[in-house]
């Protein structure tokens, strides 16, 4: 990120404002991205400064010159007390400019439903597009410190997403802002390319135009001393100036400005101070008014907290804008800098300001606002025992539970805090808070205010609730604390008979995901006997689909799929078949993909998106994803896989999802990252993955070590992979998943490769033995078979076998074994007898190459080399010759874009996610070199038509 400090060239512009001074390069360097924006060139520009180093003032002039070049506009701000509001900045800068984009209302009910923060990035990414494929948009959002959650994702991911249109983010932060979010916010944009412009103190010369052009004259060495202490912060120079002049601290002779006295304002407050005593008291109140209400307020609302007509306020407000303490915008008033807005707020007492903040919230309120409007201003202003304010305080954090949920959070906790403990609704706020606080990745918090309120407060039943709200929170971050919690609530006396057979259907849910399944088990058995009682079918699905876990991992397969029938039967009677992430939807086609059944895996995965998206279930389309990105690795479409990955995290980290589609696209993307030799993403995934080997779960510590071995034998480092393993595989013997989750049986050949090179022959025998046994008691699953033999045919290292093993897996549609296979074979072949070894060395580099699987490409194609049958590197792609750097599937996407289709359009004719879009997008721009739209319709033109 460029950073630009003591500027020295003074710039001039049109109109009434007096000139900006001392930022002549931050100004060239804003007219060259905005000559490259015309160019489709877009990006994000962060302007950082102290308060009154001249942000909104350079942001004011950026606009200008953009509107110079042709430039679409659009401009918002942040506001303190605005921080409740979702989007509210943002949708603000998008109605302003040349019209408007949005349905607007459409866009503030998506920012406030549950699950609807997915939908509302979609539609913004989507209007977006269309406006910026007509003409290059610049949207200008000040004061960014004060965003609000929504506002600050919509930032951080459209920002990324649009990268490639002609857009401009122009952002004004002040320097070293405190709030975690904001931070990380910026810091991601500086790690994915953009500039930062800081504003530093002005130079001695550009202090010394100021004060000419605010003095009318050329000032002498004791004014320019005097100007100093303004230390070269724009604002205070002024401000000071000013006051030197009303109070005729300085004199005018010969055009030079020399001092009149030494008497000069010490504090930038004393100067607002003294600017308030000389209005007319009639504007001082109003003035004093709106900087208890915030940093905007409409005339409607200060003629109704001071008890006037509108119309009496015409004067006071024209004063008050002749003095610079006001400007207009959008039919609001605005404090000129939040500096004046805090020095008149300290000039009333803080009873007086709490009181006009109250009256202010009651009155927004009273006219029909949102109560996240009011939000900021009761946070402050309520007191203990204030009901109603308490009531409207939950009503804000449930509005803003899904959308912003630590926004919701504070409000959640004032509302405890206002509430005695004796007080009826002091439970239900106590289980509101919990879920927030579960919600917002504090969970030692949550347990600890569970521990300190929950026992004996509650109802049986409404602790009950509370405690299946936290297990279905829980599960999405820790599967341990999500069993107990479920446990818990299961046990608590008198609750209804449908509670409780939720509970225990959602608890061994989580004991399967945890990997004891021992307990599992039994807790299968508790679950079905609550359904049955209840005649609840949704528990019963979930309890037979988790029966169904068990007996896989029992090796019963043919059971396994049967109650995998089932359950989905039943989840589709009860209407939620493909919607939920529970095991009735997912788990048939994790065993489809298992079974080797790659056609059927992708064809339940691809019903799942499908209708999550038209259903609207944004995180359970997440999961779905995440699905087909493991079963794209599995058939060895390794760069679709990596597609589907990538667009899984990108909406796991915008919904807050936690561990199962996480930990599933992490798992492909290292896989894939292994296969196509990226040590750079291997590293970065690697470090990932070190955070599951602490888990509580055990599955979770097994996939994570999984990840890591499959690392460290890739770096030469097989001993250093079976320590990482010694857990994983004192768990082979039991029921459950000991490498990848859910188990691939395909992974067997590759520990037992990896054990030998490490000597641990006792391991890989181990690991043979246990192929076999589920091969010999399952004769209806080809893999199985194929697996075992391989498997064996490596430990015994026998030829018979593993060319046994190249026929058993022909017509099993998983490249990546099929391939390894072949490669085992002409490398024991090329041991012999050399000629008979270039068929299936050559077979297996075929297959690789169509994986994209470059690294063992590059591994059969040295092994060509040593029996004397070199092979020149081919491409992976089938693509046509005109792209020839790029996957059939980036082709389709590119086609579509270079058209003018939006992400949206392209997702929906390829039958994809718009995330998955983004993702081939990225890779295919990084292949072509190039990194704008314009860019590739240009080089569309000249590939496929020859212009």
């Amino acid at each position: 990120m460029e950073r630009f400090q003591q500027p020295s060239t003074p710039a001039r512009i049109g109109g009434s404002e007096p000139p900006i001074r001392g930022r002549g390069e931050e100004l060239s360097f804003l007219d060259a991205r905005f000559s490259a924006l015309t160019r489709g060139q877009g990006g994000v520009v962060c302007i950082e400064g102290s308060p009154g180093s001249g942000k909104s003032r350079l942001l004011t002039e950026a606009q200008t010159m953009a509107m110079r070049h042709e430039l679409r506009v659009f401009q918002g701000g942040a506001d303190p007390d605005g921080q409740f509001v979702p989007l509210g900045p943002l949708l603000d800068g998008l109605l302003t400019g040349t019209g408007t984009l949005f349905d607007v209302e459409k866009l503030r009910d998506l920012a406030t439903a549950p699950e609807q923060r997915f939908w509302l990035l979609q539609e913004l990414q989507d209007r977006l597009e269309r406006a910026a494929l007509d003409t290059p948009l610049v949207i200008a959002l000040d004061d960014v410190q004060w965003l609000d959650d929504v506002t600050l994702l919509a930032l951080r991911t459209l920002s990324v997403r649009l990268s490639s249109h002609a857009i401009l983010w122009l952002l004004a932060v002040r320097s070293n802002a405190g709030v975690p979010g904001v931070r990380a916010t910026l810091d991601q944009l500086e790690q994915l390319g953009g500039h930062r412009l800081e504003l530093g103190p002005l130079a001695d010369s550009a202090v010394a135009e100021i004060t000419q052009d605010v003095l009318g004259a050329v000032p002498d060495s004791g004014t320019l001393k005097a100007a100093r202490r303004a230390e070269g912060v724009p604002l205070l120079l002024v401000e000071l100036l000013r006051s030197m002049r009303d109070e005729h601290s300085v004199v005018i002779e010969g055009n030079v400005a020399r001092l009149a006295g030494e008497d000069l304002p010490a504090r930038f407050q004393a100067s607002v101070r003294l600017t308030l005593d000389r209005l007319a008291p009639p504007t001082r109140e109003v003035v004093q008014t709106a900087s208890a209400v915030g940093r905007t307020v409409t005339i409607g609302l200060l003629a109704e907290l001071l008890g006037r007509p509108t119309a009496t306020l015409i004067a006071p407000v024209q004063e008050a804008l002749d003095s610079h303490l006001f400007v207009e915008r959008n039919e609001r008033l605005l404090f000129r800098h939040d500096l004046f807005r805090e020095a008149v707020e300290s000039s009333l007492p803080m009873s007086l300001r709490r009181a006009v903040r109250r009256h202010a919230a009651d009155a927004l309120l009273e006219r029909g606002a949102p109560v996240t409007e009011a939000a900021a201003l009761l946070l402050d202003t309520a007191e203990a025992g204030d009901r109603r304010a308490v009531e409207l305080l939950r009503t804000a954090a449930a509005e803003l539970s899904a959308s912003a949920p630590s926004s919701a959070q504070q409000l959640s906790h004032r509302a405890l805090e206002l509430t005695a403990a004796s007080a009826p609704e002091h439970p239900a706020i106590v289980a509101e808070t919990m879920l927030l606080l579960w919600q917002t990745g504090q969970a030692s918090q949550a347990r600890s205010l569970a521990a300190a309120v929950l026992p004996g407060s509650m109802r049986p039943e409404a602790e009950a609730q509370l405690r299946l709200g936290l297990a279905r929170m829980s599960s999405q971050y820790d599967f341990t604390e999500a069993a107990a919690q479920a446990r818990i609530g299961s046990e608590l006396p008198g609750i209804s008979p449908g509670l409780r057979a939720q509970l225990l259907a959602l608890r061994c849910l989580n004991l399967s995901m945890i990997g004891d399944f021992e307990a599992t088990a039994r807790a299968v058995a508790d679950a079905l006997g609550a359904a049955a009682t209840a005649h609840d079918k949704a528990a019963q699905a979930t309890a037979i689909a988790v029966d169904s876990v068990v007996r896989f991992y029992r090796m019963e397969w043919q059971k396994a799929f049967e109650l995998a029938d089932r359950a989905a039967s039943l989840a589709t009677e009860v209407g939620f078949a493909h919607s939920l992430w529970v095991p009735e939807a997912l788990w048939k086609a994790f065993l489809f993909n298992a079974a080797g059944m790659t056609a059927e895996a992708l064809a339940e995965s691809e019903a799942g998106i499908r209708e999550t998206q038209r259903q609207g279930q944004a995180a359970a389309m997440g999961l779905w994803m995440s699905n087909r990105s493991r079963v794209l690795f599995d058939a060895g479409l390794l760069e679709d896989a990596r597609a589907e990955a990538e667009a899984t995290a990108a909406m796991a980290d915008e919904l807050g999802m936690g561990n199962f589609a996480d930990a599933t696209a992490l798992y492909t993307l290292l896989r894939v990252a292994l296969h196509t030799n990226d040590r750079e993403a291997v590293r970065a995934y690697s470090a990932q993955a070190k955070r599951m080997v602490d888990d509580p779960a055990v599955l979770v510590r097994n996939v994570g070590s999984w990840m890591l071995a499959l690392v460290a034998d890739d770096e030469g480092r097989p001993d250093r992979a079976m320590e990482l393993l010694d857990e994983s595989f004192s768990t082979f013997d039991l029921t459950g998943p000991s490498l990848a989750s859910p188990e691939d049986p395909a992974d067997t050949p590759v520990f037992v490769r990896m054990a030998l090179r490490a000597g641990a022959w006792e391991r890989a025998a181990g690991a043979v033995s246990i192929a076999e046994r589920r091969a010999a008691g399952n004769p209806h699953f080809p893999i199985l078979e194929a697996v075992a033999v391989h498997a064996r045919g490596l430990l015994k290292n026998d030829l018979p076998l593993l060319l046994r093993a190249v026929e058993l897996y022909d017509g099993i549609p998983r490249l990546l074994p099929r391939a390894s296979a072949l490669e085992d074979a002409g490398r024991k072949l090329a041991m012999r007898r050399a000629a008979e070894a270039v068929p299936h060395l050559d077979a297996a580099l075929n297959l690789y190459t169509e994986a994209g699987a470059e690294r063992d490409a590059a591994r059969v194609r040295r092994q060509l080399r040593g029996v004397g049958a070199p092979r020149r590197r081919t491409s992976s792609k089938k693509s046509a010759t005109v792209w020839p750097e790029l996957t059939p599937s980036e082709v389709s996407v590119i086609r579509l874009v270079a058209q003018g289709l939006t992400n949206r359009e392209t997702a929906e004719r390829l039958g994809v996610s718009p995330h998955t879009v983004s993702s081939h997008l990225r890779h295919a721009f990084a292949k072509l070199d190039i990194t704008s739209r314009a860019e590739l319709t240009q080089l569309a033109l000249t590939r496929e038509h020859g212009e």
